[in-house]
């Protein structure tokens, strides 16, 4: 038999249950006043739709560059850098040696481009030595020639002289015959002293003759040898410029075989080394950028954002954007304002933007093209306990960029805009 307790359960719990403090009732709000505080607060609502204002803005990306732009050196070969001929901070001239850049090739007779520059430059030290002894002989040649020259010049004066003086002497024989022929016809000589009269004055004719021979002879030979002179100098002039275009052939190979074993990187212009991007004994692959350049003359520092094509109705030049740089967080240093300065009048070709870190990959994705936007910067230079910290071109930075303002009840029936044009006819021109 179940032992049973004194009291029956529903007493116990209803003794658990009993309000054991005093019950207060408070009194409630006047329903006039609850009326009043809703329709103030309703209107307050309302009025705050009406006439407060939001601007729509879109986060953007974008980098620091500076105008005129830092240039940026690349290799034009694959090869190893053997050398570097400056260092960070320095200032070069336009055509200064910043690398050097071997390209050569090595096989079991060892290397090749050495091995190739050794034998051209054989080859140019004997075409050297040919040129020397063709200007040698010429010139000997030419003075042993000009040597004959000066003596049958000598002999011909001489025999002009003795041909004067002969014929002189024909002259003078000639009156003298013809005085005797006169004697005879008078009687006063004999036949035998006429005939030996005129045997002397053909005799002397005779050696007129031989001379006047000779000195024609003499004129030949002067006019040959002075051929001769120009004509073997012509030869040898021939021969040395033979030469010559030989040795510049050589000249020529030797310069593009040590373009084959080395390759002198150098400044485009003049400017300050910005940044070296790569070692001695490093190799590099063809474009590769191996240092950066910043033209010397001041430069002005810009922004340059991205904004996509549905943006663009809604910005203009002088536009005011704010800027959080990925270097220096909001957070700590806050954001820093900017100013549209430029803004493209058509969208940025993927080649364009290839040049920028912070430009989109994507240039038709989502069916949006991007346009190119410089914003000028207010500051150049942020200081922090003491310390200045420089902007730097390719700095990244994310650009807060405002766009269109409307009513706060605007934006609340947007969605029925988008309602109104799926659901509107055709638009008249």
């Amino acid at each position: 038999m179940s032992k049973k307790g004194i009291f029956r359960l529903q007493a116990i719990q209803r003794q658990k249950a009993e309000w054991q403090g005093k019950a207060l009732l408070l009194r409630g709000f006047p329903p006039g006043l609850l009326a009043a505080a809703t329709v103030f607060f309703m209107v307050l609502f309302i009025a705050f739709l009406f006439f407060s204002n939001y601007t729509r803005r879109i986060q953007v990306s974008g980098e620091v560059i500076s105008l005129p732009h830092a240039m940026n050196i690349y290799t034009p070969q694959q090869g190893y850098i053997t050398k570097s001929f400056v260092k960070v901070g320095d200032v070069v001239e336009a055509g200064a040696p910043l690398y050097r850049l071997t390209i050569s090739r090595q096989t079991t007779s060892g290397n090749v481009s050495q091995e190739t520059l050794t034998v051209i430059r054989n080859q140019i030290k004997n075409i050297d030595e040919i040129i020397n002894k063709l200007k040698s002989n010429k010139q000997e040649t030419i003075e042993n020639l000009q040597e004959q020259l000066a003596q049958y010049e000598k002999n011909d004066r001489e025999t002009q002289r003795l041909l004067a003086s002969a014929k002189s002497g024909v002259s003078t024989m000639q009156r003298g015959m013809s005085s005797y022929e006169n004697y005879h016809k008078k009687g006063l000589i004999t036949n035998d002293q006429l005939n030996s009269q005129r045997f002397m004055f053909y005799q002397q004719q005779s050696g007129y003759q031989s001379l006047n021979s000779q000195a024609i002879q003499q004129q030949v030979q002067i006019s040959q040898l002075k051929s001769q002179i120009l004509t073997r100098a012509a030869e040898f002039d021939n021969d040395i410029t033979q030469n010559i275009y030989q040795r510049n052939e050589l000249q020529r190979k030797l310069i593009e075989s040590d373009a084959s074993d080395s390759i002198i990187i150098a400044s485009q212009s003049a400017g300050r080394v910005d940044s070296l991007s790569v070692t001695p004994g490093q190799m590099v692959n063809n474009g590769a950028v191996l240092a950066q350049i910043q033209p010397l003359k001041e430069a002005s520092w810009y922004m340059v954002i991205w904004p996509p094509d549905s943006s663009l109705p809604y910005i203009k030049v002088s536009d005011r954007v704010n800027i959080r740089y990925a270097a220096f967080p909001s957070e700590k240093y806050g954001q820093f304002p900017g100013v549209i300065e430029s803004i493209s009048y058509v969208p940025a070709s993927r080649e364009e933007m290839a040049g920028y870190n912070s430009a989109p990959k994507d240039n038709t994705g989502a069916g949006e093209s991007y346009y190119k936007v410089l914003v000028s910067l207010k500051h150049k230079d942020i200081s922090d306990k003491g310390k200045t910290l420089h902007l730097s071109g390719g700095l990244q930075a994310k650009t807060v960029v405002f766009l269109d303002t409307r009513k706060l009840w605007e934006w609340m029936f947007k969605p029925f805009y988008n309602i109104k044009n799926s659901v509107t006819g055709q638009v008249d021109v």
